[in-house]
């Protein structure tokens, strides 16, 4: 499990693709010193596997439905991504419970800075809107993230300047696309109230919200 607070951005090294799967080398730098082969890292909000470890360069294989969930198709040498490792039993827990599990993607639809801050809005399909709600929490790219507000085709978050200086998000440009996790909690609440209410009524953002979540 993660927390959404990214501990470092790293670069891509290389990237191996298969007919149905690619093989990602990162350079950990000073992460790799306290990683192991078999360890769980979020790589821009995807939990990988460590499978080899040579120096600082740790190499993840990445599954067919990884790359279908997810950006990390997209990635090329060079590219820089957030990571964070496992989070410990004996860890302070902060941000919010990210699994690393993608739900899918959503593209960059408007940057606002202001100083040093920004507000940036991201347009989503409908199975992610629903399970999104303000004041929630969501991971970007693996950063966790508070939601600002959210209509029919976008939501929009609040940035700082330190989660800016510490992640990716910093270089995000519109058009760009992004990783995106939703709330478990959100989500768990969700499926047991799709359980419940009539099928014909459905399950959306508005109604959680009406039902006081």
């Amino acid at each position: 499990m993660f927390t959404g607070l990214i501990e470092t951005i790293c670069t891509v090294k290389s990237v191996r693709r298969a007919a149905e799967s690619m093989v990602l080398t990162i350079d950990l730098g000073k992460l790799a010193d306290e990683s192991k082969t078999g360890d769980s890292i979020a790589i821009n909000g995807a939990c990988l596997t460590i499978a080899r470890l040579q120096g600082s360069l740790a190499s993840f294989d990445v599954s067919a439905e990884t790359l279908a969930k997810s950006t990390l198709g997209k990635l090329k040498p060079s590219s820089e991504v957030n990571v964070e490792r496992s989070l410990k039993a004996s860890d302070r827990f902060g941000g919010h419970f990210v699994l690393g599990h993608v739900d899918g993607t959503a593209k960059v639809d408007a940057i606002d800075k202001s100083g040093e801050y920004a507000n940036i809005k991201f347009a989503a399909k409908a199975e992610l809107l629903d399970a999104i709600v303000v004041k929630g929490s969501v991971a970007v790219d693996g950063i966790s993230l508070t939601i600002a507000a959210v209509d029919i085709k976008s939501f929009s978050v609040s940035i700082i300047p330190e989660t800016l200086k510490r992640t990716t998000l910093s270089k995000a440009k519109i058009g760009d696309y992004v990783n995106i996790e939703t709330d478990i909690i959100v989500k768990t609440i969700k499926r047991q109230l799709d359980e419940i209410l009539p099928k014909k009524q459905g399950l959306t953002a508005e109604k959680l919200r009406q039902l006081g979540y």
